[in-house]
């Protein structure tokens, strides 16, 4: 995609922050345009990687989240206040990359089953047919060749029109994994462990065999075609090429590992650990994975953080210089969340009717019940915490709370939410600071 293509995509779903999405497309754009070049010159272009800097609730995760819809690419979000220095309790930031190769492997099966769907079909339609249709012995005669023939198209024909999916066969289960290695376990370990799973695994290969529909038939039959017809070494050779040079990590609340300079007395040792066990991996280097060592040196890091607390020039002077490029999120005012309300393509707005139609209630909303509601919301993170969009969930929930109640009792009727009902459930809130601040 284009890096306008990207932007129009994001448009759809966030409002506003063309900054942050002209940056994220263009980073984007590099990256394809980068394999285009040739070897030598491939290896010198490293990625630019991206500072978000910007107050909760203004799309900071949004824009992350529509990104890894959007790409066929390994994609993994995580929160770096999750994360410990290495021989603390919790987990060690090489377990992102882990994470970011297992979901690379994920991708490339999907694809490869897409790819060779129409075999996996034949092997799942004959598994079936063999266990409706026992095939005959080795020395039948050509007439119960032929009939067998006729009736195993006959039963095909069944089961492509789902005629048969109420019937019952015996499939074998597969067999359960042993996966001994957490999250957090050194790369040398996890490797004794998976050998050891591989061992136990081996002696009771066959899995139990369970009497199931054979529309549940189906499914694990799947399952099991996949395994019999990938070959598993190469689908780990084309995940770790795509990790390699198309994986992106988006490290969110990455303000939270940094040491704000005006606080004194003994900080929290893991946050600054956190933060150099971080550069060696954003920098680039190798770890061990599940499908071989994954080199991060292409690898795109997307940073994102509130920085209410702290400044980035709290990070460590080399972690910042891993994030060259720095984009700042404006807040949103009050035509934002206007905007909010209305544009996106699942908007709050959308949603809250979808819910009560299923009741049977139809809801509508007056232009001015909708500028009326951005106009308490934006007041309401201007007197306490300026939450962003997330203002407009609490909002709406205070606004709509009756009507969800007896939704059941207003089936069949549509409910016009209008100006003076959102003053009559707002206004004195708003006036308040208590109430806001423990209401709202």
């Amino acid at each position: 995609m284009t890096p306008r293509e990207i932007v129009d995509y994001l448009d759809r779903y966030v409002i506003g922050q063309n900054d942050a999405k002209k940056t994220i497309a263009v980073a984007l754009r590099n990256r394809w345009r980068r394999m285009r070049l040739d070897e030598e010159m491939q290896r010198e272009v490293t990625p630019k990687n991206i500072l978000m800097i910007g107050s909760t609730g203004v799309g900071k995760t949004e824009i992350s989240r529509r990104l890894a819809r959007m790409m066929k690419l390994p994609f993994i979000k995580v929160e770096a206040s999750k994360f410990t220095e290495v021989g603390f309790v919790g987990r060690d930031v090489e377990s992102i990359v882990r994470d970011l190769a297992m979901t690379a492997m994920q991708l490339v099966r999907e694809e490869e089953n897409e790819r060779n769907k129409e075999k996996i079909e034949a092997y799942v339609e004959n598994k079936i047919i063999e266990k409706l249709l026992p095939p005959l012995p080795d020395g039948a005669s050509e007439q119960k060749k032929a009939d067998y023939e006729a009736s195993f198209a006959r039963m095909q024909k069944k089961l492509e029109a789902g005629e048969l999916d109420h019937l019952k066969i015996e499939v074998e289960m597969p067999p359960p994994s042993l996966d001994l290695s957490g999250g957090n376990v050194p790369p040398e370990m996890a490797n004794v462990q998976e050998s050891i799973a591989k061992v136990l695994g081996g002696l009771g290969k066959k899995g139990k065999k369970k009497e199931v529909s054979i529309k549940e038939a189906r499914k694990i039959l799947a399952a099991e075609a996949s395994n019999e017809l990938l070959d598993e070494e190469k689908l780990k050779e084309k995940a770790l090429e795509k990790v390699e040079q198309g994986g992106i990590v988006f490290l969110d609340e990455i303000d939270k590992i940094a040491v704000p300079s005006n606080v004194t007395g003994r900080q929290d040792p893991s946050k600054e650990g956190v933060q150099r066990d971080l550069l060696p991996i954003v920098e680039g280097s190798t770890v061990s994975t599940k499908i071989g060592p994954v080199n991060t040196d292409h690898i795109l890091f997307i940073a994102a953080g509130a920085f209410h607390l702290s400044k980035p020039s709290d990070l460590i002077p080399e972690l910042q210089g891993r994030f060259p490029l720095r984009v700042e999120l404006s807040s949103l005012d009050e035509e934002a969340l206007y905007r909010i309300l209305t544009e996106p393509a699942n908007s709050l707005i959308k949603q809250y009717q979808a819910l009560l139609a299923v009741e049977g209630v139809t809801l509508e909303f007056a232009d001015e019940a909708l500028r009326a509601i951005a106009r308490y919301s934006a007041l309401a993170n201007e007197k306490t915490e300026d939450i962003g969009a997330r203002r407009l969930h609490t909002v709406m929930e205070r606004i709509l709370e009756e009507i969800s109640y007896d939704a059941d009792l207003h089936s069949g009727e549509t409910i016009l939410i209008d100006e003076a009902l959102i003053d009559s459930k707002l206004e004195k809130l708003v006036e308040k600071e208590d109430l806001t601040r423990y209401i709202l």
